[in-house]
Protein backbone atom coordinates (compact mmCIF):
# COMPACT_ATOMS: atom_id res chain seq x y z
CA UNK A 1 0.00 0.00 0.00
CA UNK A 2 0.84 3.67 -0.09
CA UNK A 3 -0.44 6.23 2.76
CA UNK A 4 2.46 8.53 3.19
CA UNK A 5 4.48 10.03 0.80
CA UNK A 6 6.64 13.09 -0.14
CA UNK A 7 7.61 15.88 -2.89
CA UNK A 8 10.51 18.20 -1.63
CA UNK A 9 11.22 19.53 -5.14
CA UNK A 10 11.20 22.87 -6.83
CA UNK A 11 8.25 24.09 -9.66
CA UNK A 12 11.24 23.74 -12.32
CA UNK A 13 12.29 20.46 -10.65
CA UNK A 14 8.76 19.12 -11.58
CA UNK A 15 8.32 20.84 -14.74
CA UNK A 16 11.98 19.17 -15.67
CA UNK A 17 10.65 15.71 -14.78
CA UNK A 18 7.42 16.07 -16.40
CA UNK A 19 7.55 18.67 -18.93
CA UNK A 20 6.87 22.40 -19.62
CA UNK A 21 3.47 22.52 -17.82
CA UNK A 22 2.23 24.89 -15.85
CA UNK A 23 2.22 24.74 -11.99
CA UNK A 24 2.51 27.05 -9.20
CA UNK A 25 5.17 27.31 -6.62
CA UNK A 26 5.03 25.34 -3.73
CA UNK A 27 6.46 24.25 -0.63
CA UNK A 28 8.37 21.34 0.25
CA UNK A 29 6.39 18.66 1.86
CA UNK A 30 7.60 15.45 3.76
CA UNK A 31 4.80 14.29 4.90
CA UNK A 32 1.96 14.06 2.85
CA UNK A 33 -0.97 11.65 3.96
CA UNK A 34 -4.52 11.24 3.09
CA UNK A 35 -7.36 13.21 3.41
CA UNK A 36 -5.19 16.48 2.27
CA UNK A 37 -4.69 18.26 -1.26
CA UNK A 38 -2.29 16.91 -3.46
CA UNK A 39 -0.56 17.89 -6.53
CA UNK A 40 -1.31 15.23 -9.69
CA UNK A 41 -0.87 14.98 -13.22
CA UNK A 42 -4.04 14.85 -15.90
CA UNK A 43 -5.33 15.13 -19.14
CA UNK A 44 -7.19 18.29 -19.14
CA UNK A 45 -10.26 19.37 -20.77
CA UNK A 46 -8.50 21.28 -23.71
CA UNK A 47 -6.21 17.86 -24.34
CA UNK A 48 -3.03 18.68 -23.22
CA UNK A 49 -1.46 17.42 -19.18
CA UNK A 50 -2.14 19.89 -16.24
CA UNK A 51 -1.37 20.29 -12.90
CA UNK A 52 -3.83 19.97 -10.35
CA UNK A 53 -4.42 20.25 -6.83
CA UNK A 54 -6.95 17.42 -5.41
CA UNK A 55 -7.81 15.71 -2.10
CA UNK A 56 -6.38 12.29 -1.52
CA UNK A 57 -9.15 9.81 -0.69
CA UNK A 58 -10.96 9.16 -3.71
CA UNK A 59 -15.16 9.44 -3.62
CA UNK A 60 -16.93 7.35 -5.88
CA UNK A 61 -19.39 9.54 -8.26
CA UNK A 62 -22.10 7.69 -7.09
CA UNK A 63 -21.43 7.75 -3.87
CA UNK A 64 -24.85 9.58 -1.70
CA UNK A 65 -23.12 10.19 1.00
CA UNK A 66 -19.23 10.09 1.10
CA UNK A 67 -19.09 10.63 5.43
CA UNK A 68 -20.35 6.85 4.76
CA UNK A 69 -17.60 5.93 3.18
CA UNK A 70 -14.30 4.32 4.53
CA UNK A 71 -11.84 6.39 2.54
CA UNK A 72 -10.25 4.93 -0.32
CA UNK A 73 -6.82 5.84 -0.06
CA UNK A 74 -5.37 2.96 -2.50
CA UNK A 75 -6.88 0.87 -5.75
CA UNK A 76 -5.56 -2.37 -6.22
CA UNK A 77 -3.74 -2.59 -9.46
CA UNK A 78 -5.22 -6.23 -10.11
CA UNK A 79 -8.99 -5.28 -9.91
CA UNK A 80 -9.16 -1.77 -10.32
CA UNK A 81 -11.19 -2.33 -13.93
CA UNK A 82 -13.63 -4.51 -12.03
CA UNK A 83 -14.66 -2.42 -9.30
CA UNK A 84 -17.69 -0.20 -8.94
CA UNK A 85 -15.27 2.34 -6.82
CA UNK A 86 -12.66 2.61 -9.75
CA UNK A 87 -14.14 1.05 -12.89
CA UNK A 88 -14.92 4.44 -14.77
CA UNK A 89 -11.73 6.83 -13.46
CA UNK A 90 -9.30 3.24 -14.63
CA UNK A 91 -11.11 3.95 -18.19
CA UNK A 92 -11.15 7.65 -18.36
CA UNK A 93 -9.65 9.54 -15.38
CA UNK A 94 -6.32 8.29 -14.91
CA UNK A 95 -3.35 10.25 -13.19
CA UNK A 96 0.03 10.51 -12.09
CA UNK A 97 1.33 11.44 -8.45
CA UNK A 98 4.47 13.48 -8.47
CA UNK A 99 6.23 11.88 -5.53
CA UNK A 100 9.94 12.09 -4.65
CA UNK A 101 9.53 9.05 -2.31
CA UNK A 102 6.84 7.42 -0.57
CA UNK A 103 6.73 5.67 3.22
CA UNK A 104 6.30 2.16 4.15
CA UNK A 105 6.85 0.91 7.89
CA UNK A 106 8.55 -2.05 9.82
CA UNK A 107 7.92 -2.96 13.60
CA UNK A 108 5.21 -3.24 15.70
CA UNK A 109 3.57 -0.40 17.78
CA UNK A 110 5.88 1.35 19.99
CA UNK A 111 8.67 0.65 17.27
CA UNK A 112 7.47 1.50 14.11
CA UNK A 113 10.49 2.31 11.45
CA UNK A 114 9.89 4.50 8.66
CA UNK A 115 11.57 3.59 5.52
CA UNK A 116 12.17 6.33 2.68
CA UNK A 117 11.65 4.23 -1.19
CA UNK A 118 12.91 6.06 -4.03
CA UNK A 119 13.73 5.03 -7.44
CA UNK A 120 17.14 4.85 -7.40
CA UNK A 121 17.78 7.25 -10.64
CA UNK A 122 15.32 9.40 -10.97
CA UNK A 123 14.50 12.23 -8.17
CA UNK A 124 11.16 13.00 -8.71
CA UNK A 125 9.08 10.33 -10.23
CA UNK A 126 5.60 9.60 -10.95
CA UNK A 127 2.88 6.98 -9.32
CA UNK A 128 -0.38 5.70 -11.24
CA UNK A 129 -3.29 7.40 -9.89
CA UNK A 130 -7.29 7.81 -10.60
CA UNK A 131 -9.16 11.00 -9.66
CA UNK A 132 -12.22 11.37 -9.69
CA UNK A 133 -15.36 13.84 -9.26
CA UNK A 134 -17.87 14.06 -6.94
CA UNK A 135 -21.00 17.09 -7.31
CA UNK A 136 -23.29 16.84 -3.87
CA UNK A 137 -26.62 17.53 -3.59
CA UNK A 138 -25.90 21.27 -3.14
CA UNK A 139 -23.90 21.53 -5.60
CA UNK A 140 -20.34 21.39 -3.71
CA UNK A 141 -17.81 19.64 -5.70
CA UNK A 142 -14.95 17.68 -4.52
CA UNK A 143 -11.93 16.07 -6.80
CA UNK A 144 -10.12 13.30 -5.08
CA UNK A 145 -7.42 10.66 -6.37
CA UNK A 146 -5.84 6.98 -5.30
CA UNK A 147 -3.20 5.41 -5.76
CA UNK A 148 -3.12 2.74 -7.35
CA UNK A 149 -1.03 -0.19 -5.49
CA UNK A 150 0.75 -3.84 -7.41
CA UNK A 151 2.79 -6.48 -5.68
CA UNK A 152 6.16 -5.18 -4.29
CA UNK A 153 9.24 -5.96 -6.15
CA UNK A 154 12.13 -7.42 -4.62
CA UNK A 155 13.79 -4.38 -3.55
CA UNK A 156 11.37 -3.89 -1.15
CA UNK A 157 9.15 -6.94 -0.71
CA UNK A 158 10.66 -7.29 2.88
CA UNK A 159 9.30 -3.75 4.12
CA UNK A 160 5.65 -4.31 2.90
CA UNK A 161 4.09 -7.01 0.09
CA UNK A 162 2.68 -3.92 -1.89
CA UNK A 163 3.74 -0.75 -3.54
CA UNK A 164 2.67 2.16 -6.23
CA UNK A 165 2.40 1.49 -9.23
CA UNK A 166 5.55 3.37 -10.84
CA UNK A 167 4.60 5.21 -14.20
CA UNK A 168 8.10 5.54 -16.20
CA UNK A 169 8.77 8.59 -18.49
CA UNK A 170 8.37 7.03 -21.86
CA UNK A 171 4.81 6.11 -20.76
CA UNK A 172 3.61 9.25 -19.32
CA UNK A 173 1.56 10.38 -22.05
CA UNK A 174 0.10 6.98 -22.78
CA UNK A 175 -1.08 6.81 -19.36
CA UNK A 176 -2.76 9.74 -19.07
CA UNK A 177 -4.39 9.22 -22.66
CA UNK A 178 -8.05 8.44 -21.42
CA UNK A 179 -9.43 9.20 -25.00
CA UNK A 180 -10.37 5.10 -26.00
CA UNK A 181 -12.67 4.69 -23.00
CA UNK A 182 -11.08 1.41 -21.80
CA UNK A 183 -7.85 0.36 -19.75
CA UNK A 184 -7.02 -2.04 -21.99
CA UNK A 185 -3.93 -0.23 -23.93
CA UNK A 186 -2.66 0.62 -19.96
CA UNK A 187 -2.61 -3.02 -18.56
CA UNK A 188 1.00 -3.69 -19.10
CA UNK A 189 1.85 -0.56 -17.04
CA UNK A 190 0.39 -2.31 -13.53
CA UNK A 191 3.27 -4.86 -12.82
CA UNK A 192 6.30 -3.59 -10.23
CA UNK A 193 9.27 -2.44 -11.72
CA UNK A 194 12.22 -4.36 -12.37
CA UNK A 195 14.36 -5.56 -9.69
CA UNK A 196 17.35 -2.55 -8.51
CA UNK A 197 15.48 0.09 -9.31
CA UNK A 198 14.07 1.31 -5.87
CA UNK A 199 15.98 2.55 -2.72
CA UNK A 200 15.15 2.26 0.72
CA UNK A 201 16.47 3.76 3.88
CA UNK A 202 15.77 3.47 7.47
CA UNK A 203 14.71 7.41 8.72
CA UNK A 204 13.46 9.27 11.51
CA UNK A 205 11.36 7.61 13.35
CA UNK A 206 9.38 10.94 13.97
CA UNK A 207 7.59 10.30 10.54
CA UNK A 208 5.78 8.13 12.82
CA UNK A 209 3.01 11.29 13.37
CA UNK A 210 1.41 12.22 9.99
CA UNK A 211 1.57 16.14 11.45
CA UNK A 212 5.41 15.96 11.29
CA UNK A 213 6.79 18.08 8.46
CA UNK A 214 10.08 19.55 7.65
CA UNK A 215 13.87 17.90 6.67
CA UNK A 216 14.59 16.29 9.62
CA UNK A 217 12.11 14.07 9.09
CA UNK A 218 14.74 12.10 6.57
CA UNK A 219 17.73 11.45 8.47
CA UNK A 220 18.47 8.60 9.28
CA UNK A 221 19.63 6.58 12.37
CA UNK A 222 21.29 4.34 9.72
CA UNK A 223 22.16 5.62 6.66
CA UNK A 224 23.36 2.44 5.49
CA UNK A 225 20.77 1.48 2.38
CA UNK A 226 18.88 -1.65 3.57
Amino acid sequence: MCSRYSLICSPDDLCRAFGSFEVEDFPPRYNIAPSQPVLILRASVKGGPEFQLVRWGLIPSWSKDPAKLSMLVNARAETAAEKPSFRGAMRHRRCLIPTTGYYEWTGGRGSRQPHLIKVADRPVFAMAGLWEGWLGADGSEIETMAILTTAANPDVASIHDRMPVIVAPEHYERWLDCSSGSENGVLDLLGPPPTGRMTVLAINPKLNDPRAEGPDLHQSPNPTLL
